[in-house]
């Protein structure tokens, strides 16, 4: 079961408790181990179903579940427009493959009580278990849209309004210099390939994050962190 269809699956403590407490997506059964039995935030009118540990792992196709295991409605992706009109920044992840940096940068985002993320709908895997593993739950508080061609969503930003800042290690100016506004759309290129050359063009600033060390880059995790963190920062 995944996204792309009506049904998908959420397994993890933090990631099933967030879906619980978000209440934004239908939650069809509820699989956990016995000794969650009598945990607060499990249960109420969402039927739950006390398996073992291998009938767990068969459900999640992964023993990466910590005891639970939630069967539930589609990712509720939003519309590009919808992303656009919302208030505070958006990280548009032009590139973003591994899940585990889509889920780790959806985090750093909730937790800094920015507004959203863009991805791509071709090339990045959207919103599967293992990113919502990843995000601690975090992607049932954001609005995250399937964006069909990052390059237009870039330049329809650009043309409402927003500025678009790019991380651009080789040239762009230190992120604590620029003047950041509340509602940037801040663009985050591949890892070893950068913002590609058509999303520059619709840039209307660069930054980039001093490194002191001998490493010459950061996993973008960590970079779209510092970002994130910055931006709330400067409106709190």
């Amino acid at each position: 079961m995944s996204g792309n269809g009506q049904t998908a699956l959420v397994y993890g403590r933090n990631p099933v408790r967030e879906l619980l407490a978000a209440g934004r997506r239908k939650v069809y059964e509820v699989h956990a181990l016995e000794s969650l039995r009598g945990e607060d935030w499990l249960g109420g009118d969402v039927p739950v179903r006390f398996v073992g540990k291998d009938e767990l792992s068969r459900l999640a196709q992964t023993g990466d579940h910590q005891g639970v295991v939630a069967r539930v409605h589609a990712y509720p992706y939003v519309a590009e427009a919808d992303l656009l009109r919302s208030p505070g920044a958006v990280f548009c992840l032009d590139g973003a493959q591994d899940p585990r940096n889509i889920g780790a940068i959806a985090r750093s985002i909730e937790a800094a009580g920015l507004s959203g993320i863009a991805l791509p709908a071709r090339g990045s895997p959207g919103i599967t278990p293992a990113v919502a593993k990843a995000s601690a739950g975090a992607v049932e508080h954001l609005k995250i849209a399937r964006v069909a061609n990052p390059v237009a969503f870039v330049h329809d930003a650009a043309e409402s309004g927003r500025l678009v800042v790019g991380a651009d290690q080789d040239s762009g100016v230190d992120y604590r210099d620029l003047e950041w506004p509340a509602d940037p759309v801040v663009v985050l290129g591949a890892e070893g390939a950068g913002l590609r050359p058509r999303i520059k063009r619709s840039l209307g600033a660069a930054v980039s994050i001093p490194m002191a060390g001998k490493i010459a880059s950061l996993n973008v995790s960590v970079a779209a962190a510092l970002l994130a963190f910055e931006i709330a920062r400067r409106h709190p």
